[in-house]
């Protein structure tokens, strides 16, 4: 019986290991990311960049599941951040989500370089990042 709930253990550290693997995010998310620009939605469309707005802004996300947000180099918050699946506010499909800071964002790209987001609402507002 002992051998059966050691191997129940291993067995589900290794498929939870392999579930954030697979997701392909959930590693490469944790970096600091500087805001590049952001990008209104249709109902409000616009462009805004830290040269139109006069402030630099970065976010950190760690392994331990927080996120810190810079202004100018200055924290200005540290929170929790969450990764799931949900479903997307315009096209009812399903997409990874990160929630921090009070909102809700579609992750429509992340790789060794770039990070997207979309405000999941109508707003559907795009910022986009670099590391």
């Amino acid at each position: 019986m002992k051998k059966h709930f050691l191997f129940f253990i291993v067995f589900g550290l290794f498929t939870a290991a392999y579930s954030l693997e697979t997701k392909g995010f959930a590693g490469s998310i944790i970096n600091t990311w500087i805001w590049e620009k952001s990008i209104g939605g249709s109902s409000n469309p616009y462009m805004a960049t830290p040269k139109t707005i006069g402030f630099n802004k970065k976010i950190v996300f760690t392994p331990e599941g927080r996120v810190i947000t810079y202004k100018n180099n200055v924290e200005i918050r540290n929170s929790t951040y969450q990764i799931e699946k949900g479903i997307g506010f315009f096209d009812h499909s399903e997409h990874d989500l990160i929630t921090f800071e009070g909102k809700t964002y579609i992750i429509e790209n992340v790789d060794n370089q770039n990070l997207t987001i979309v405000s999941n609402n109508q707003d559907a507002t795009r910022s986009i990042y670099k590391r």
